[in-house]
């Protein structure tokens, strides 16, 4: 095995984050400060105390710039909270006068001092001086003119409440969209420079589990990454050696039981005839099961090599030679699926489930279809089934279900593990169904 691909690491993740969260901040606040001090600030609506009095009488709608039109209204009580002081006292008299009424019949409502910036009062001067209204001739919203009337109600004329965003406002979050859409690729690439390692180290940590003997992952991404690269590299260093030393000593286990079994066979030579060939039947049985444990342990443990292949065809090749022999083996339904397995392994797998099917089901029709991320191979009997209850147990080594039978009719009990151990070594599955209507109905997952 190829030693793993090492590269400097770089900056520590807290680090990394720690300076996205700080272009971040820095990104926001540089827009909101160069909105603030860049942009002029939004003139309120200004009205002359002609144009009140105008949509008092009826005609009243402004005549120029962009503000909001004047509604009036009736109310039970006057308009709250009336302006105080001497330009509180010198608007009820100007209106009073204006309209004709009694000073004490007229209540102006509104903020004495709306706005606080100094920017926003030189522009609203600005405007005082453009249109030539008097010092005490105007009013800025938000505003209520309240006048009494004869019934005890108020009529009052006020600016029109306005639903939504103002124009000044609507431009604000035209900035702030622009920026972020502006910030947006700078985020896109940091997030994506942090998250690529940790995909890596998830899709690494996944082929693992596939085969055991995929390289090492290339060491990169931040210094706690690169720790963790490390880590996860000697960890899959380590089992492979621990598969390895317990292949070995298998094999050295079943090289030291067949020379006892040998010199077994040399005592039973001079017993009698019916007992020699039922001793020579045990011993026989006893190497099978040595040989079938060596072969199942190797490979399993010793993958071949992986290729890309089409499993239809393979499913179809199995069941035209099993038919050539005379067994009822076809396949139905085969969708075109091609994916990385071990040819020989997988031809195995297929062809332990395929030979069970009609050994003891009588026939075996299978079917190759695939979803989104898988493949999958159903082969199905007309055997009796299995109970519930041993639908796990089969899939055991050495498990045989029926042990009266011969080992010419049932085998030693490792087909099954082998077909769970292969399709779980190309990260898949297999699992024994019951139809309803009768038979057995074996299902492989396989992934894409």
């Amino acid at each position: 095995m190829s030693g793993p691909l090492t590269r400097r690491p770089t900056a520590s993740l807290f680090i990394q984050l720690l300076l996205l969260a700080a272009l971040t901040v820095v990104a926001s606040q540089a827009i909101s400060l160069a909105l603030i001090f860049i942009r002029p600030p939004p003139v309120p609506d200004i009205y002359r105390l002609g144009e009140i009095k105008r949509a008092f009488e009826g005609s009243g709608a402004p005549a120029w710039g962009e503000r909001r039109p004047l509604e009036v209204v009736s109310l039970e009580g006057p308009p709250e909270p009336a302006l105080t002081g001497k330009r509180g006292a010198a608007m009820d008299r100007r209106f009073a006068m204006e309209l004709g009424v009694s000073p004490d019949d007229v209540v102006v409502a509104g903020d004495a001092l709306p706005f606080l910036d100094r920017r926003v009062v030189r522009a609203v001067r600005k405007q005082i001086e453009l249109e030539n209204i008097p010092e005490e001739g105007y009013l800025v919203a938000p505003f209520q003119v309240g006048v009494r009337q004869a019934g005890g109600t108020w009529q009052v004329v006020r600016p029109k409440l306005g639903f939504g965003l103002e124009t000044w406002q609507q431009h604000m979050l035209l900035m702030f969209l622009l920026s972020s859409v502006v910030i947006a690729p700078v985020a896109y690439v940091f997030a994506r420079r942090l998250s690529a390692p940790i995909g890596d180290f998830a899709a690494a940590a996944e082929r693992l589990g596939r085969d055991p003997g995929a390289p090492p992952m290339e060491t990169r991404g931040s210094s706690e990454i690169a720790v963790a690269v490390r880590a996860f590299n000697d960890m899959q260093e380590r089992l492979r050696r621990y598969v390895d030393d317990r292949t070995t000593m298998m094999g050295a286990i079943a090289h030291d039981l067949r020379t006892p079994l040998t010199r077994l066979r040399f005592r039973i030579e001079n017993l009698g005839e019916e007992q020699r060939k039922k001793m020579a039947a045990d011993i026989d049985e006893m190497e099978q099961m040595i040989s079938a444990t060596l072969t199942f342990v190797r490979d399993a443990t010793q993958p071949g090599q992986r290729t890309p292949l089409e499993l239809s065809s393979l499913v179809e090749s199995l069941c035209d030679e099993m038919s050539e022999t005379g067994a009822a083996a076809e396949v139905q339904q085969r969708d075109r699926v091609v994916l990385t397995g071990d040819p020989v392994a997988l031809r195995r797998l297929f062809a332990n489930l395929l030979e069970n099917a009609v050994k003891f089901g009588g026939a075996a029709r299978a079917r190759i279809t695939q979803d989104e991320s898988s493949a999958v191979v159903e082969i199905d009997d007309d055997g009796p089934g299995i109970p519930p209850g041993d639908a796990e147990r089969v899939f055991e080594p050495f498990y045989r279900r029926e042990p009266s039978r011969s080992r010419k009719t049932g085998g030693i009990g490792l087909g099954l593990a082998v077909v769970r151990s292969i399709a779980r070594a190309h990260g898949g599955d297999v699992s024994l169904m019951n139809r309803d209507g009768g038979g057995l109905t074996a299902r492989v997952q396989l992934p894409r």
